[in-house]
């Protein structure tokens, strides 16, 4: 295997996303709004709110079927509070903010793979990559190698970030660092790599066969949908983030993902590419 020549790809990747205003730009804007603005404001108002206010009152009341329908392990854990404000904190930060979390692995891996090719076609640098020294397999793993570090960094260091300003809006009130748990480190542990992975398996694939990156990117967008199916189920009540949960969604996230980068590599042939430009 050429290594040398595929770390060669996979740092060159790299650069040009840095220097890639139609890259660099969702992969700071997204984090910087779902896992910071977000959270820190919503921190911010529950922190300044009344336990006893009207507002919380009729929360908890609207919210009444969703509260007493949940899991004996979260009931048993919200029990530990005092109040309402608390339990709302609790509910809305480990409940809700995770299926928006695991948009940010997909979405940084998305934006990145999908300037895999078909940013080297708009570049008009797509010919000299296939003519590289690697056998096409090793040429498809070092464009999927990249994005998906970067998709995993990006998760990991986007978590450090929530619970940072999550833990530094809400500590004078909560008294802990709820959010560092048995179940968020699973998340990002398990799921994240499976999610960066799925999306990216599908992203250079797709990218591999269009010709703009505005057209990979759209395209590969759908891959989200299953994330916000998620968030749907649990809005609805239907899926409560917990370790056994994670790890099967985990498992779940991973079997598509090994197969789209099998399939991937198996099929990838740069003559078809050659024969398109």
């Amino acid at each position: 295997m050429n290594t040398r020549a595929m770390w060669a790809i996979i740092r060159k990747d790299l650069k040009v996303v840095l220097q890639s205003k139609s890259v660099l730009i969702p992969l700071i804007m997204v984090p910087l709004i779902l896992l910071v603005l977000m959270p820190g404001v919503g921190g911010l108002l529950l922190a300044n709110a009344d336990a006893d206010s009207e507002m919380i009152t009729d929360f908890r009341r609207e919210a009444g079927a969703f509260f007493d329908n949940l899991p004996d392990t979260f009931s048993t854990r919200l029990d530990q509070y005092d109040n309402e404000v608390q339990r709302i904190t609790y509910i809305l930060f480990n409940m809700f903010f995770p299926s928006l979390y695991l948009i940010l692995p997909v979405m940084a891996a998305n934006v990145i793979a999908a300037d895999s090719f078909a940013g080297e076609k708009e570049r008009k640098t797509l010919e000299a990559l296939l003519y590289a020294p690697t056998t096409d397999r090793e040429l498809y793993l070092a464009k999927i190698v990249g994005p998906w570090v970067a998709g995993i960094a990006i998760g990991w260091l986007g978590y450090i970030a929530f619970a940072l300003v999550v833990t530094a809006t809400t500590f004078s009130y909560m008294g802990e660092a709820f959010i560092i748990d048995g179940t968020w480190l699973l998340l990002i542990i398990w799921i994240v790599p499976a999610a960066a992975g799925l999306g990216l398996g599908a992203m250079v694939w797709v990218s591999s066969r269009v010709s703009t990156f505005q057209e990979a990117y759209q395209l590969g967008g759908m891959i989200v949908i299953p994330l916000i199916l998620l968030i749907l189920g649990q809005v609805g009540g239907v899926v409560y983030f917990s370790p056994l949960i994670v790890l099967i969604i985990g498992a779940v996230l991973w079997v598509p993902t090994i197969i789209l980068i099998w399939y991937g590599a198996r099929s990838f042939k740069r003559g078809e590419l050659i024969a398109r430009l």
